[in-house]
């Protein structure tokens, strides 16, 4: 199944005392998704913020909140994290924890869910989970801080997993995420992705609707 391309604009690389008036920008673009980076200082060195965050930048918006749970328990966070109003939660395969049952209880949350690989992890860590899944995140740097270099090795996963999409018939989306940029963005799309996360190259622009373009491929 192929999917309309989408750009996610990482409001990590927003403005962080203004976060509200990020997330206008990506609304008043006609932009429909915004990544939200959860991290929690344990699983990645770093600290952003929580579900009381992401509740208040719902009250003013009615984007499509791509929210990103990079902890070592995310399990524990999801209701609050629906409940704050994401739409979508994604979880990672490296933590131990009940992977089938956490992606089964986001949905019963009402939210989609998806399933999150670190750049040092195989494609195959996460073949069981295609079928449950309404999107796969490929981290094409390790997570933790923007303004990384885009892993150009992350490409050949990226397609291993859009062909086991294409032959199994599975419509989950394919993400990326991290170095996503005009040059990047496009050979990302050629290896099968079409859900692309951008941070410090979308806010850092003073063309923001050329980012979302090249990008994305509009």
């Amino acid at each position: 199944m192929k999917h309309a391309s989408v750009l996610a604009p990482s409001i990590l690389a927003g403005n962080h005392a203004n976060l509200a008036s990020s997330a206008k920008t990506v609304e008043d673009l006609g932009l429909k998704w915004i990544h939200l980076d959860i991290m929690d200082g344990h699983f990645v060195p770093n600290l952003t913020f929580g579900p009381q965050t992401v509740a208040a930048l719902r009250q003013g918006s009615s984007l499509f909140f791509d929210t990103h749970l990079m902890l070592d328990q995310p399990h524990r966070y999801i209701e609050a994290f629906a409940k704050a109003g994401s739409n979508l939660i994604s979880i990672h395969i490296e933590p131990e924890y009940d992977h089938a049952a956490t992606l089964a209880r986001i949905r019963e949350l009402g939210c989609q869910n998806g399933l999150v690989l670190n750049p040092g992890t195989p494609a195959e860590a996460i073949e069981p989970y295609l079928g449950f899944v309404d999107l796969v995140l490929v981290m094409t740097v390790q997570p933790g801080f923007g303004g990384q270099p885009f892993r150009r090795d992350m490409l050949p996963k990226i397609a291993r997993i859009d062909c086991w999409r294409q032959e199994r018939n599975l419509s989950f989306r394919l993400e990326v995420d991290g170095g996503i940029d005009l040059a990047t963005g496009p050979e990302c799309r050629a290896a099968g992705t079409d859900t692309f996360v951008a941070g410090t190259s979308f806010f850092g622009s003073a063309d923001k609707a050329a980012v979302a373009r090249t990008v994305a491929g509009w």
